[in-house]
């Protein structure tokens, strides 16, 4: 962390701020392309193999129309000396470029069936890791950067990098084995004509650079506006009740139509310089075209030529134009590949977790829990724990109460090591957390969250999720303490009912799973985080019986808004700014007359208001 060069002003480079943000852009489009070259390491002998397919394809294919030329030059001299056509020469060269557009054909199909191939396992290979980098990120990334945009880097980025390489790579290299081989034939038949033909050739190359140099930013910017507008929509098909709720369907719309223009504009600036290329050349080959006529015609007719040579220098140039169109092409291609690969990459550059060295394993704890002079913020500016300083005995229920932003869930992330420590310590049995692995720390814990969390999948696995060697009776057991057993023998298939978006599950419903489900997972702590926010107060009742039940000999740490949920607790921890400001249990709290007292009076208060 760098506060003071964060809040210093940036240096401007001699040629301005326009100046610096375009030597940035080619320094993270040079960084992409070496990631890109880097991932393609592992598959290059394979690439290597498709792209001498394609080279052996493409000679055969070059080689077709010079054949062809003498064809029609053995028809024009049987003319000319008044002889009969050879037709065993005639035969002999049809057949021949049968053979030669087979094998075309064939090397051309291999290269296409690797490249495919090779192409879907980079794809597979990034998608892998990419699932992994999530689960090494802090979760203080998607504090600040949407669901949506990291799902837009995952499958749209990936697809565009897959796609685009596949169809580029190899057509590149046709297209200059193409060109190469063509003004060799070219050559052959006639330098002059040749040297007709390829005044055209600088100047394509020239105009495509130019739009290649000027079509780059528009390429990265709609990629960029296609995760914007999937990050919208993720946003609003996910949250389509509150929405509805509020009437709010003016506001997700204009903001929409914003990111919708956004993403038009720049795909269309993208394909319209993309599609500038194909016509330029075009023109210019046609230029090329009836160059070679009307000189092809002049030597011809002073017998420098042949018919049929003319014939295949008119093919040439005609088919010289396809691979200078499809270099274009295959240079816009490899523009939206880079743009997609500088957006993977930079998801997968991003710092990770602090590697793990740990010392110790905890697996049999008492549960003792020593908070030493915690400091912590989610960003430099904001400190949310400044010095927080707590004692935890082994099979203490601690309620951690305060205000909205207080500090609780903070303190329970930090516990959990969701987030590592900016100063202090936690140690649990003596032992600082920061010795321990993340997992282990985990392994510690039984958590049930406000947010409730339900995959697709049976009813029993959402239960047992991450756990092993777990029995359907247990699994009843717990629910039957979670107040949820009747429930979900009431359904069809019960504890096999899959569950789906459409299921009609309550919110409550939800929240007597997981806390069931943190039953099965029997940790030796606990953390119960506004966990019967959701249910009706007889239900509430009934699980905060069974929880008690659950507590007993464990620590647990319980967050709570409804004061009257936490009477029953060994420690209240009352927090205000990130601080510990009052202790002790609730009668001792009520007869200091302090902050919580306040708290505890205002909740009926605002009940009695109510009524």
């Amino acid at each position: 962390m760098q506060t003071k060069q964060k809040n210093a002003p940036p240096m401007r480079p001699a040629g301005g701020p326009g100046h610096m943000v375009g030597i940035q852009k080619a320094k993270n489009f040079k960084k992409s392309f070496k990631q890109l070259i880097q991932h393609l390491k592992p598959s290059l002998p394979i690439i290597i193999i498709a792209l001498i397919f394609a080279i052996i394809g493409t000679v055969f294919n070059i080689i077709g129309p010079r054949l062809l030329g003498k064809m029609t030059n053995e028809i024009q001299l049987s003319v000319m000396e008044n002889r009969n056509i050879k037709l065993e020469t005639i035969t002999r060269i049809g057949v021949t470029m049968v053979f030669l557009y087979s094998f075309s054909l064939l090397f051309s199909s291999l290269q296409s069936f690797i490249m495919n191939f090779v192409t879907q396992k980079i794809s597979k290979n990034l998608r892998t890791d990419i699932s992994t980098k999530i689960n090494r990120l802090p979760l203080k990334y998607f504090d600040h950067n949407s669901y949506g945009d990291v799902l837009s880097r995952v499958t749209n980025d990936v697809d565009t990098m897959s796609q685009s390489l596949n169809q580029s790579l190899s057509q590149f290299i046709s297209s200059v084995t193409m060109i190469i081989g063509i003004l060799v034939m070219m050559i052959d038949i006639s330098p002059q004509l040749t040297l007709v033909a390829v005044i055209a050739v600088p100047i394509s190359a020239l105009l495509m650079r130019l739009i290649i140099r000027n079509s780059q930013k528009y390429f990265k910017k709609h990629q960029e506006s296609l995760g914007l507008i999937n990050s919208n929509i993720e946003e609003v098909y996910s949250g389509q009740t509150v929405i509805k709720t509020f009437n709010a369907h003016g506001y997700f719309k204009k903001d929409f139509l914003m990111h919708n223009e956004e993403l038009t504009k720049s795909a269309w600036k993208s394909q319209f310089f993309s599609s500038l290329m194909q016509p330029i050349t075009n023109f210019i080959s046609n230029l090329s075209y009836v160059a070679i006529c009307v000189f092809g015609g002049i030597l011809a007719l002073r017998r420098g030529l042949l018919i049929g040579d003319i014939q295949s220098m008119l093919i040439y140039v005609r088919r010289i134009n396809q691979p200078l169109g499809q270099i274009a092409q295959s240079a816009s291609s490899m523009q939206a590949v880079v743009a997609a690969a500088e957006r993977v990459f930079e998801f997968l550059n991003e710092p990770e977790m602090t590697k793990e060295n740990p010392v110790t394993s905890l697996n049999q704890i008492e549960g003792n829990v020593d908070f030493r002079n915690v400091r912590f913020g989610y960003n430099e500016e904001k400190i949310v724990i400044k010095n927080f300083t707590a004692q935890v005995k082994k099979g203490q229920k601690i309620a951690i109460v305060g205000p909205t932003g207080a500090g609780k869930t903070t303190i329970v992330n930090l516990l959990m090591r969701f987030y590592e420590l900016d100063e202090g310590d936690i140690l649990i049995d003596g032992v600082s957390i920061k010795d321990l692995s993340r997992e282990n720390v985990h392994r510690l814990f039984g958590m049930v969250l406000q947010d409730t969390w339900l995959f697709k999948g049976t009813i029993f696995d959402n239960l047992v999720y991450g756990q092993k060697n777990i029995t359907l009776d247990q699994v009843k057991a717990a629910c039957k303490l979670a107040n949820v057993d009747h429930f979900i023998e009431s359904l069809p298939d019960s504890y096999q009912m899959i569950l789906e978006e459409e299921t009609s599950i309550s919110a409550g419903q939800k929240q007597l799973f997981t806390i069931a489900r943190a039953m099965i997972e029997n940790a030796p702590m606990l953390i119960l985080d506004e966990a019967t926010s959701s249910v009706d107060t007889r239900t509430e009742i009934l699980i905060q019986k069974a929880m008690d039940n659950l507590m007993k000999g464990r620590t647990s740490f319980v967050i709570a808004h409804r004061l009257s949920t936490i009477k029953n607790a060994d420690l209240i921890l009352v927090m205000n700014e990130g601080d510990i400001i009052e202790t002790g249990t609730h009668e001792t709290l009520l007869a200091s007359n302090g902050f919580y007292a306040d708290l505890y009076n205002s909740q009926f208060e605002k009940l009695e208001h109510a009524i």
